[in-house]
């Protein structure tokens, strides 16, 4: 029995071992991939004049507050009012664009209570809720908004220059 015991012991401390090996072994593997290897997929072009156009810090990023529009609690049925909301929601979206204010919209695919999302040029929750007052589906009840703040890269801030050269057709 004492022998049986002790083989048990010895064998279970090999799988162990062997287990810690395999281990060792993946967290070596990983640790192998530097950020030099990581880099030369993507390297850099650092442009401080670009950087500083954008407001990027050092890693190319800012700040910025991001709106998830919801379906609101009072929601039009009648065809004419909801066409002319939506109309009215598209102009603001352009006029906010326009003044340098939102970054990027669009709305979700699917017909469930998350309808949109915004990205506002601001680190700010209380002046991104500012603009989101100027929305005539907000002012209506027909959507809503959650503002979170968002760290992501500068270079979002081309997103709406860029997307003037892609678009045939305005909304």
């Amino acid at each position: 029995m004492k022998f049986t015991t002790v083989l048990f012991v010895l064998c279970l401390g090999l799988v162990a071992c062997e287990v810690s090996e395999k281990s060792d072994q993946a967290a070596m593997e990983v640790s192998n991939i530097s950020k030099d290897s990581v880099q030369s997929i993507s390297p850099l072009s650092y442009d401080s004049v670009y950087a500083e156009k954008v407001g990027a810090d050092d890693y190319g990023m800012k700040s910025y507050v991001i709106a998830f529009l919801k379906r609101g609690p009072n929601r039009p049925e009648d065809k004419q009012l909801i066409d002319s909301l939506q109309s009215a929601h598209m102009a603001n979206i352009g006029k906010l664009a326009n003044e340098g204010k939102l970054v990027l919209a669009g709305p979700f695919y699917g017909d469930g209570d998350l309808r949109g999302i915004y990205i506002f040029d601001t680190d700010s929750i209380e002046e991104a809720a500012s603009w989101t007052a100027t929305d005539p589906a907000i002012i209506y009840g027909s959507l809503e908004m959650e503002l979170i703040q968002w760290y992501g890269s500068a270079a979002l801030m081309d997103v709406n220059e860029l997307h003037q050269k892609a678009a045939k057709i305005n909304f």
